[in-house]
């Protein structure tokens, strides 16, 4: 079937576009509250269901064509880049902890960190990196196997590290000067990056030391045992090291992740832990333990297209804007436009991208700062991509801790700090800068 006769045409507004989405969070989501048991539905089940019932519903197009839609929206060229990065993050992983390269960087860690500092310790470290490297996926799947691995050496519960890593990631996501989502919201407001970072940087930093006081509170009653630390093989960091220099140097994560690939394979080989095969085989075994999560990126992405198709999306920015009323108003209704518009596609670029011409009207019409509208767009969409279960981010978070994204959710103290001095700062008009 030919993908290019298929209709351009997006369905009239409808609330009943977003009852897939809404299934997907009742199956997934209160279902897995009201029994307690995070894993009682897989995830994959739910997007499954919540798929089925979007193709059914879909109206206009042939059972084969609402199908064709589906997978128009699969295939969607940022869902690609993602699948990608998750083929070579799963054979990095996978090959770095063949050689031994996790153990060897959380001994390091140990060793270089006092105990009580451990968890401020690593927040400040994804922090760090996801400034430099303006992507929360690319410090997530550089950081997350060494914080696993310090949980199962102290007290910290795996849940609890995960969620540090993911927290400290969305923050330099909403600040760097190379995020995609700080060129979006300022490409679509028409204003300077470095305005938009100073006005950023007015909540972000407040909330960030926040959550860094309470790690460091926290993390003052963790003792690791001596007998707990062994050696650090230097050369066994190697991989770790390159790969956080090149991502920090503002190279591409595909080519950090190929280089880190191939600095796990050379060392393995040079220590015998693999041959030329074994290596190819521990790859394989991690681009294997990606399927579920691969799987999971597809239905996502083809749901989320016939929500778009059947005029969801359109609804949403109806609903928000229609009785919007002062300045206030007019903040509000853009936080709340690319906050939902964020959770019905799992993008908060994309997100910005689809909601930033309106935002920037609004923020004509009601006199606003251009500045400010790309704040908010940038902060609220950070915010609802760090928190929804099946955002990227949360995704391969969950995949390389082998956690259900639900037992992260609870412990992600940074982006709701963030978001409560958001709206404080909307509710009192703050920050201002000249």
């Amino acid at each position: 079937m030919n993908l290019n006769r298929l209709t351009p045409i997006i369905n009239k507004p409808s609330g009943k576009a977003l009852l897939p989405l809404v299934v997907f969070l009742v199956l997934y989501l209160v279902t897995s509250i009201i029994v307690n048991d995070f894993y009682k539905v897989p995830i994959t089940v739910a997007f499954l269901v919540s798929s089925v019932y979007a193709v059914a519903t879909t109206k206009g197009l042939s059972l084969n064509d609402r199908i064709m839609q589906y997978s128009q929206g699969a295939a969607n060229k940022n869902i690609m880049v993602m699948i990608w990065i998750f083929v070579l993050a799963g054979a990095f992983a996978q090959s770095a902890k063949s050689i031994g390269a996790i153990d060897a960087t959380v001994n390091l860690t140990l060793n270089i960190l006092p105990d009580n500092l451990l968890l401020a310790g690593i927040f400040l470290a994804a922090c760090f990196i996801s400034l430099s490297i303006g992507t929360s996926v690319g410090t997530i799947v550089a950081l997350i196997p060494v914080a696993i691995g310090i949980a199962d050496k102290t007290d910290v519960s795996t849940s609890f590290m995960s969620a540090l890593v993911v927290g400290g990631a969305f923050f330099g996501d909403n600040l760097s000067f190379i995020s995609d989502t700080t060129i979006a919201a300022t490409r679509t407001q028409n204003c300077q990056m470095k305005d938009k970072f100073k006005m950023n940087a007015l909540i972000a930093f407040p909330a960030a030391f926040l959550v860094l006081v309470y790690y460091i509170i926290s993390g003052s009653n963790i003792e690791v045992s001596s007998d707990m630390i062994g050696n650090v093989e230097w050369a066994k960091v190697f991989p770790y090291l390159i790969v956080l220099a090149t991502a920090i140097a503002g190279i591409n994560v595909m080519l950090v992740l190929i280089i880190g690939i191939i600095s796990t394979g050379a060392i393995g080989m040079i220590y015998g832990t693999f041959d030329f095969f074994g290596w190819f085989g521990s790859m394989g075994q991690g681009i294997t333990g990606m399927g579920e999560l691969i799987i999971i990126t597809l239905m996502a992405g083809g749901m989320l297209e016939l929500i778009k198709f059947n005029g969801g999306i359109d609804y949403i920015l109806h609903k928000l804007t229609k009785k919007v009323k002062g300045k206030r108003g007019a903040e509000f209704s853009i936080a709340g436009l690319v906050s939902l518009a964020n959770i019905c596609t799992a993008n908060n670029t994309i997100a910005i991208i689809t909601v930033g011409p309106l935002a920037a009207n609004i923020a004509e019409e009601y006199k606003l700062d251009k500045r400010r509208s790309a704040s908010i767009l940038d902060v609220f969409s950070c915010i609802t991509q760090g928190i929804i279960p099946y955002g990227a981010q949360m995704l391969i978070a969950a995949e390389l801790s082998g956690l259900s994204p639900l037992n992260i959710i609870w412990y992600l103290y940074y982006p709701i700090a963030l978001l409560i001095l958001a709206i404080i700062g909307i509710i009192l008009r703050i920050p201002r800068i000249k």
